[in-house]
């Protein structure tokens, strides 16, 4: 919001205007506030995250999957794990749940200006990257190629399908899908998505890479692109932590003298090396 001298802690009425069943666990929710002025003045970064609520069902950190060069509503992507997203699952458009925000750290969008760049993905984790690439077609002037390697349990898994296939008809972009087993009819890579790694070439001195997905897969993607050749600033990632209020105050997503959810949970690689309690690297 422009102007911010409202209660942090005050969540604001939404209303869902479209929901995509992206597969059987994961749904993109469109949102709208219900108060217009809000709704227009609304501002966010790609890489910051919502705290979403339901009464009865409690809140969460969920990251903005919609890109803010495409204004008139903002996207969650919700796969469904607890009791929250459970009953998010369940809603209709049409119905209302609550927001504030948005939170966090988010891409460096400015220094990313004018550099090749590489996406790396698993499962969920391509919701905010997929803000970050819609941003980056939407102006394309401003950055060099683009290249995501995405990587699902099955093909039934695979996410974001509508939007894989504008990006794979984009001329300054490549898409790389792999699954870790095999279906009916998947023609495509068979494998983790580290062995996407091995077939391209990136030019290390003006590619950087983002890293989004579970835990264990960024420590390894982490670790290869290191081995590739890629300097620590220019690998880019987002760490999970139990978040609660979004502002760092309840510190419960404390770690090593950082608070992800103020000094992230967007982090480089280097800055990952000085913290301690992370397995990520």
């Amino acid at each position: 919001m422009k102007g911010n001298n409202e209660n942090i802690y005050l969540p604001y009425p939404a209303r869902i205007v479209r929901i995509v069943e992206e597969n059987n666990q994961i749904k993109t929710f469109s949102l709208t506030f219900t108060d217009p002025l809000r709704n227009e003045s609304f501002e966010y970064s790609p890489g910051q995250f919502m705290m979403v609520s339901i009464p009865n069902y409690g809140e969460a950190p969920i990251s903005i999957a919609s890109s803010p060069s495409r204004p008139g509503s903002l996207e969650v992507s919700v796969r469904k794990a607890g009791a929250l997203t459970t009953a998010m699952h369940a809603m209709n458009e049409g119905e209302i749940l609550a927001l504030r925000g948005p939170y966090g750290k988010p891409f460096p969008m400015k220094s990313l200006e004018g550099r090749d760049l590489l996406f790396v993905a698993g499962g969920i984790g391509l919701a905010p990257l997929r803000s970050v690439i819609n941003f980056c077609l939407d102006k394309k002037k401003d950055f060099g190629s683009i290249t995501l390697l995405y990587g699902s349990r099955s093909p039934e898994d695979v996410a974001f399908q509508s939007d894989i296939k504008c990006w794979q008809e984009e001329e300054s972009m490549e898409c790389l899908l792999t699954v870790d087993t095999t279906g009916p009819g998947w023609l495509g890579n068979i494998g983790v998505v580290t062995t996407l790694l091995g077939r391209i070439t990136p030019n290390f001195a003006r590619t950087s890479a983002l890293v989004c997905g579970p835990s264990l897969m960024i420590r390894f993607v982490l670790a290869e692109l290191s081995r590739m050749g890629f300097s620590d600033e220019n690998i880019i990632t987002t760490l999970e932590r139990h978040m609660k209020c979004g502002v760092g105050i309840c510190r419960h997503c404390y770690m090593d003298n950082t608070l992800v959810c103020v000094d992230g949970p967007v982090f480089s690689l280097a800055q990952l090396r000085i913290m301690q309690d992370t397995e990520l690297c």
